[in-house]
């Protein structure tokens, strides 16, 4: 076996590339020699970046180039009681993040949650979405195309769903815009996120298409699904998984515990959160949601560029007799238990923590799970910051914690 300083040697002299590295040895010595070369050309020190928990070859999906790890603090918040159709019980909520006072912010709302009787969490609508588009000769056209795409539903659900043997295609929702036809696939992929499964499916049954209609496939992806991207169509439609949690705070709690009013809370709320991001033109009614959703995503694993979309939720808080009712809605909390980053080791582990990890019974529960625990995060890291700033205690409290 050739070792690293031999290859980071042939790396330098342009002998072999990055990425051919694999070819020559095992993941782990690739990933020294590269990090070798890196240090010598950079004159970085990579000591910290070369230790590292999980398997290189085992991350072999996960990353190209590879040159060690990036690790990030992780903290856990709760415990907290969930309702839920999937998460049902007490449940810890593993965070990795750099933001000080996330971790502080989230516990005491857990914390307020629990002491109150826990939270109700359910998963209302599941689907991964991919929405390719083709080009036809005008509007005629593609009535044809949409209509004999309605007549032979069953035919492309066949093709589509001979490529995958859990994903399920559940609808196909067409849009024209001129010479344009917009594909909307909508596929249940039980506990997987399933982006992967979705796009492999859609190819399918658009070969189909193309070979059946006159419709010609532009892209795969014509970003009507949409993915990554700040989306209006993912707010109203969904995309992933739909998902609300809500909890009526006690109102000694709040005046104790959060320090201010359920009123006060209500107000700010809705001057803040509902008509300041009505104002701003927000895709996200929240005060703070993409804090612990992306926190929840480093830890368990999940794709954190679909923060984006994950951050599409409302806070709604109202004041009660008997205290102040929250709850907050996400539309499209794209997750997963299996696939992709959750089999990471450190990943692994915080799923485990949860007890959701790998795939549920019936299928599709660990996932539901996921994101109705997330969902009670998020709702907790909004009753703390609104609690916050209706105090007027949030800098104050960035600045005890020396953040």
């Amino acid at each position: 076996m050739t070792d690293a300083e031999t290859l980071a040697d042939r790396l330098a002299s342009g002998e072999l590339r990055l990425y051919e590295l694999d070819d020559h040895t095992d993941a782990e010595t690739a990933a020294a020699a590269r990090r070798l070369y890196v240090e010598r050309e950079t004159g970085a020190d990579l000591a910290t970046v070369g230790e590292y928990a999980f398997d290189a070859g085992e991350a072999d999906s996960n990353i190209e180039n590879m040159i060690g790890g990036a690790q990030i603090p992780m903290g856990v918040a709760g415990p907290v009681e969930i309702d839920g159709s999937g998460a049902d019980g007490e449940f810890f909520l593993p965070l990795a993040t750099t933001e000080g006072a996330l971790l502080a912010s989230v516990n005491r709302g857990l914390s307020a949650i629990q002491d109150s009787g826990g939270a109700t969490a359910r998963v209302t609508d599941s689907g991964m979405t991919r929405a390719p588009v083709f080009q036809v000769a005008g509007v005629a056209e593609a009535e044809a195309v949409i209509e004999w795409v309605d007549d032979n539903t069953d035919r492309l659900r066949e093709a589509a769903e001979s490529t995958t043997s859990h994903g399920e295609l559940l609808e196909i929702d067409p849009y024209v815009v001129g010479d344009n036809v917009f594909l909307r696939f909508i596929y249940d992929t039980k506990d997987a996120m399933g982006m992967n499964m979705a796009t492999i499916a859609t190819r399918e049954a658009s070969e189909v298409i193309e070979a059946e209609t006159p419709a010609r496939l532009v892209a795969l992806s014509g970003n009507l699904c949409s993915d990554k991207k700040p989306a209006a169509i993912n707010a109203i439609e969904g995309r992933g998984r739909s998902v609300t949690a809500d909890a009526v705070i006690d109102r000694g709690l709040v005046e104790e515990r959060l320090n201010t009013t359920p009123e006060a809370m209500a107000e700010g709320n809705t001057r803040k959160n509902l008509i300041g991001s009505a104002k701003a033109a927000s895709l996200g009614f929240n005060a703070h949601a993409a804090n612990t959703v992306a926190a929840a995503f480093l830890a368990t694993g999940q794709d954190a560029a679909q923060v984006v979309e994950g951050a599409n939720a409302i806070t709604t808080m109202e004041a009660r007799e008997d205290g102040l009712y929250a709850s907050i809605s996400f539309a499209s909390l794209e997750v997963g238990t299996v696939g992709g980053g959750t089999s990471l080791d450190t990943q692994s582990e915080a799923l485990d923590v949860l007890g959701l990890g790998g795939g549920g019974d019936p299928a599709g529960a660990n996932a539901d799970g996921l994101a109705e625990v997330i969902a009670t995060g998020a709702l907790a890291g909004e009753l703390s910051l609104v609690a916050a700033f209706c105090s007027r205690h949030l800098s104050s409290a960035h600045e005890e914690l020396g953040r």
